[in-house]
């Protein structure tokens, strides 16, 4: 079955990076795209980035442009964000997903908290 297991969250203060992993299993990953969400408390999920198959495109929600980059290896079956200039207002946690035969599949999240 379709497993999504994602790594990389915690404390950092505001102006720092994080990366965030997830890896990916129980589907042909080459063959779909990925994206990264992401759910502050009281707020609804949030679509912050997505990258086609080949990783020949992507696509960014405003509030991450140019301070977050999506990138995907499929010889590992690995999908990442790199966070940099974090914000107060990124905190949340965030979520690996992907769709597939119409249903969207999820992993449990990794909490990412920007605080000084």
């Amino acid at each position: 079955q379709v497993q999504l297991v994602e790594s990389g969250g915690g404390l950092v203060q505001p102006g720092g990076s994080l990366r965030l992993s997830c890896a990916a299993s129980g589907f042909t990953f080459s063959r779909y795209a990925m994206r990264w969400y992401r759910q502050a408390p009281e707020k609804e999920r949030e679509l912050v980035a997505l990258i086609t198959t080949a990783g020949g495109s992507t696509n960014y929600a405003d509030s991450v442009k140019g301070r977050f980059t999506i990138s995907r290896d499929n010889a590992k079956n690995m999908v990442y964000l790199q966070m940099n200039s974090l914000k107060p207002e990124d905190t949340a946690v965030y979520y690996c997903n992907t769709v597939r035969g119409g249903s969207p599949y999820w992993g449990q999240g990794t909490q990412v908290t920007v605080s000084s």
